[in-house]
């Protein structure tokens, strides 16, 4: 979910970019060059599934896949989802430059959390387990996502606290069907390429 330009004060850009420059600095590190391929298809995945907006307000709305990202990359969603988010400011004018370390911030954390919570149960045995987790990333990412956006914008500007509730709210149908996005897309790669999930146990 994008942030336009000019709805964020001065603090909040500087300190998006602190969050997205420490970021992508320790997602670049984690990242092994054999994995560099992973890391460009996640990326694009991102690109063309966030490229249908749909305006709200200072934002917009669009699917992501930021939890099966998570799920997959780890740390690696900074780097990811910043060059992905990069290309779209640049060539189609989505966010914008001076807003990307807090558009970056703002999916790429939720995405390292969930894989930093669901990521050792999505890679169980259990099936069960594996799914409800999958499940969980893809939901809950989506909703903490569009809380730290309305957090970006009520701390530029108290009066629009109402926007940023609305934000989230309308971040919620969404986030059920990023949720089973992430629940088909987890169960297919454990059948098929169940190393694309067990490789990133490495970090």
């Amino acid at each position: 979910m994008h942030i336009s330009e000019g709805f964020l004060s001065a603090p909040a850009l500087a300190a998006g970019w602190t969050v997205a420059g420490a970021g992508v600095a320790w997602g670049l590190k984690k990242m092994d060059a054999e994995e560099v391929v992973k890391v460009s298809m996640a990326s694009s995945v991102f690109f063309l599934a966030s490229l249908v907006n749909v305006k709200l307000g200072p934002s917009a709305t669009h699917l992501s896949l930021i939890g099966p990202m998570g799920l997959l990359l780890g740390w690696a969603s900074f780097p990811a989802i910043f060059t992905a988010l990069l290309l779209q400011a640049v060539l189609f004018q989505f966010g914008g430059l001076l807003v990307l370390g807090a558009n970056t911030a703002s999916m790429a954390t939720p995405a390292v959390c969930a894989y930093l919570i669901f990521g050792r149960a999505v890679r169980s045995q259990n099936l069960n387990l594996s799914a409800a987790a999958a499940f969980a990333a893809g939901f809950l990412s989506v909703l903490a996502s569009a809380l730290l956006v309305g957090s970006w914008l009520s701390i530029s500007d108290p009066d629009m606290a109402l926007t940023a509730k609305s934000i989230f709210v309308a971040h919620v149908p969404i986030a059920a069907v990023e949720g089973a996005a992430a629940l088909f897309i987890t169960l297919f790669l454990k059948r098929a390429f169940p190393d694309m999930l067990m490789g990133v146990d490495r970090r």
